[in-house]
């Protein structure tokens, strides 16, 4: 009989992850499975181990935007220049596949970014679906994208400097390209609220939801997981308990900088579903949830980092069933650290699998997937 414990013993005894943490719950009814270990030869899996959640910080800096926005602090179509002036001025590239550096491949922007432009993916900043386009170089060598390394990031002057220098990948609202948009929406919050990102995110998200294992950093590292990619010869360390994430980064991600637990994105992911609240607080106004649980680009995104979804503040949004773990309005995403978690409305369900295996190919998502699966299965 499959259940949530046999799919995650089965991952990591045919060597997927060496351990996980998974989590569905439904109408109240909560079915979590630990399996494998933190560390290999290490100690055992635990409820409360600590992860890298990498992208599934985003839907948790959106939240928090949508907090000043209704506080009045920010507006979703107003320009970003006041509190970003290093974007007042960008210009654009007429084509992904000609050469960065090459004026005669550049044209101004034709309008102004605007915040609603940052949280939907269309600014015009971000990773193209063509990943041998020149602008990728450009991209991993002068603002650090890819897999999380958060002490081997510029910090913060120094990367939104560089990327006033980076070219816009289309005009603004005419494409969709991945991640930087949430990077500039940590920097933005941060100088809307005058306070360092994690005080905003705690002062808006993480405290009035109990998240009280999330932040960019763990001061205490022994229930911090170790991280691993997979390769040639098998599993290799990327990070130890004691290593990037052990003090403060000198650029706080909103893009995939969080670690987390389980059970503190299960309280996030719980108040989105129920309508902004936790424990009858409430945290965002019920517009704002929806905001971010609907597609804003027509027809969805055609990027290879979606399929069958389109994408809302800070998470895709199943659009079209094609898959075994497609529902119709799921709202989450993945971390590129091993991590997913997503609500389901129609059925008042999350599910959510932390691992530790840097997703680098498809067999980095079978485990992942099963898991998503059983969760759309069930409902």
């Amino acid at each position: 009989m499959t259940s949530l414990q046999v799919l995650a013993d089965a991952a990591c005894e045919a060597g997927a992850v060496p351990g996980a943490v998974a989590l569905l719950s439904r109408r109240g009814q909560v079915e979590v499975a630990c399996a494998g270990v933190r560390t290999v030869d290490g100690e055992p899996m635990t409820r409360d181990t600590v992860f890298r959640i990498a992208s599934l910080t985003k839907p948790i800096t959106a939240a928090a935007v949508m907090v000043l926005v209704e506080r009045g602090r920010l507006r979703l179509d107003d320009p970003v220049n006041g509190l970003l002036p290093e974007l007042a001025d960008p210009s654009v590239l007429r084509s992904v596949d000609s050469p960065v550096d090459d004026a005669g491949n550049l044209e101004p922007a034709k309008r102004a970014i605007t915040l609603r432009d940052l949280l939907t993916f269309q600014a015009g900043h971000g990773v193209p679906e063509k990943f041998d386009a020149p602008i990728v170089k450009v991209l991993f060598e002068q603002l650090a994208e890819g897999p999380p390394r958060p002490q081997q990031h510029p910090d913060t002057p120094e990367w939104m400097g560089r990327l006033a220098r980076v070219p816009l990948l289309h005009q603004p609202g005419e494409g969709w390209t991945y991640n930087i948009g949430s990077e500039i929406l940590g920097v933005l919050l941060a100088r809307a609220a005058d306070a360092p990102l994690a005080e905003v995110l705690a002062e808006t998200v993480l405290d009035p939801t109990e998240m009280a294992d999330t932040g960019f950093w763990a001061e205490r590292t022994d229930r911090l997981a170790s991280y691993y990619r997979r390769g040639e010869t098998g599993l290799e360390l990327v990070d130890p308990p004691a290593g990037q994430w052990a003090r403060p980064p000198p650029f706080p991600s909103g893009g995939g900088g969080l670690l987390c637990t389980v059970d503190d994105w299960h309280a996030f992911a719980r108040m989105l579903l129920s309508g902004g609240k936790h424990r009858g607080r409430r945290v965002l106004a019920e517009r704002s949830v929806a905001a971010m649980m609907t597609s804003h680009v027509d027809g969805g995104p055609q990027h290879l980092f979606l399929d069958g979804q389109g994408w809302g503040f800070g998470g895709s949004v199943d659009i079209r069933l094609n898959s075994r773990w497609n529902v119709l309005g799921r709202y989450g995403w993945v971390g590129g650290t091993g991590t997913a978690g997503y609500v389901i409305p129609s059925s008042d369900t999350v599910v959510i699998w932390m691992g530790q295996v840097e997703l680098s190919g498809p067999e980095d998502f079978v485990a992942m997937s099963e898991v998503l699966a059983y969760a759309a299965e069930s409902t």
